[in-house]
Order: C-alpha cells, then sequence, then structure tokens
C-alpha cells in the first residue's frame, strides 16, 4: 500500500498493476472511469518515458560534441522554423492520426480485443493484444514480452508503470528547473558537477 496501514479503496483491489490502493479522492470508484483513467496513465507513463529519454539522451550527445541539436525547450521553435510544411497542416495530420489512435483504442477499451479486426489494409491486425492497453504482434510486440508466462507478464506491467510514474515526475522536474534556471537538465548536471557549492547550494 502507498500507506502502510491504510485501508485501500473497495474499487482497488489490487487486480491492476502497480496498484498501490492510492485514489484519495475516489475518482476511480466509477468501474468506466477507472478502466479510463488507468488506460490515461499507462499513455501517459509512455509518452513521458519517451519524452525524457528524448531530452537526456541528445542533450547529453550534444554536451560531449556527437550532436548538435537543440535543447528541448527550444527544439519545437527550431523545427517549426525550419520546417517548409507549414503548422497548420503539421495539426491537421497530427489531429487525424491521434483522432484516429484515440478512438481506436476507446473502442478496445469498451470492448476488449475488438480493435484487431483486420481493417484499414491489416494494419489494425496487431491492435489486439493479450490485455487492453497492451497491444501485441510484430509491430507493438516485436521481442514478445507478452508471450511469456503469466507471473513475467505482470512484473513486466508493473515495471513499466513503476518507470512511468518516474518518468511523469522527471518531466514536472524538468520543467520546474527550466523555470528556475534557463537551462536543461544536462547543462544543470554538469553546472552542478562542475561547482556544487556555488551552484546548487
Amino acid at each position: 500500500l502507498w500507506f502502510p496501514g491504510d485501508t485501500p479503496p473497495a474499487h482497488l483491489d489490487g487486480s491492476l498493476p502497480a496498484d498501490y490502493g492510492f485514489d484519495p479522492l475516489s475518482l476511480g470508484s466509477d468501474p468506466d472511469m477507472l478502466a479510463w483513467m488507468r488506460q490515461a496513465e499507462l499513455m501517459h507513463c509512455r509518452w513521458a518515458m519517451m519524452g525524457v529519454a528524448g531530452i537526456l539522451v541528445p542533450a547529453l550527445l550534444t554536451k560531449l560534441g556527437a550532436m548538435n541539436v537543440p535543447v528541448w525547450f527550444e527544439a519545437g521553435k527550431v523545427a517549426n522554423d525550419n520546417s517548409s510544411v507549414p503548422f497548420s497542416a503539421l495539426l491537421m495530420v497530427e489531429f487525424l492520426a491521434m483522432g484516429f489512435v484515440e478512438t481506436k483504442r476507446w473502442y478496445d477499451i469498451k470492448s476488449p480485443g475488438s480493435q484487431g479486426d483486420g481493417s484499414i489494409f491489416g494494419i489494425t491486425d496487431d491492435f489486439k493484444g493479450k490485455s487492453v492497453g497492451y497491444p501485441g504482434g510484430t509491430f507493438f510486440d516485436p521481442f514478445g514480452f507478452s508471450k511469456g508466462s503469466e507471473e513475467s507478464y505482470k512484473t513486466l506491467q508493473v515495471k513499466e508503470i513503476a518507470n512511468g510514474r518516474l518518468a511523469m515526475v522527471a518531466m514536472v522536474g524538468f520543467w520546474a528547473q527550466y523555470a528556475a534556471t534557463g537551462k536543461g537538465p544536462v547543462d544543470n548536471l554538469f553546472d552542478h558537477i562542475a561547482d556544487p557549492g556555488h551552484v546548487t547550494f
């Protein structure tokens, strides 16, 4: 449990991966809302993990001289300013693509497994996975993680959520430190290592 000795809410029975009984506002007491919020957390975790890697790796490689890319808080503006594609066109394509994916995900939550139906030239075959939010096939599970034992599968689900929650906290930290210092996390780290007494404390 997130708070030892606490009694978890009745709707959090430990059946969900990384369920530690944390829902102080009872937001998940409605089963439909709980299913949606569970999937929302999973997707936010995945985006945050990609975001953290996408911020740290290029910044570190730029700092070491292996790349030359802008810091994360300027990258979007630089990409937009140097693109021959209008921002409105990019936005429209993104709305259509993400709208399609989010609609398919919503239908999968409402009717698990229904989206692996072979439509769209067979592209959606891999949408059907072992459970909702975990599509399978060679595209979404190229290493076959979902094909292991049930215990291994559940352990990987817990690890994904735990790392995703940490990544979401890291993203908040990246935003906060940019607001405080005007620099990215790698620059802040190198500044700290160079002179922790003055820079940090």
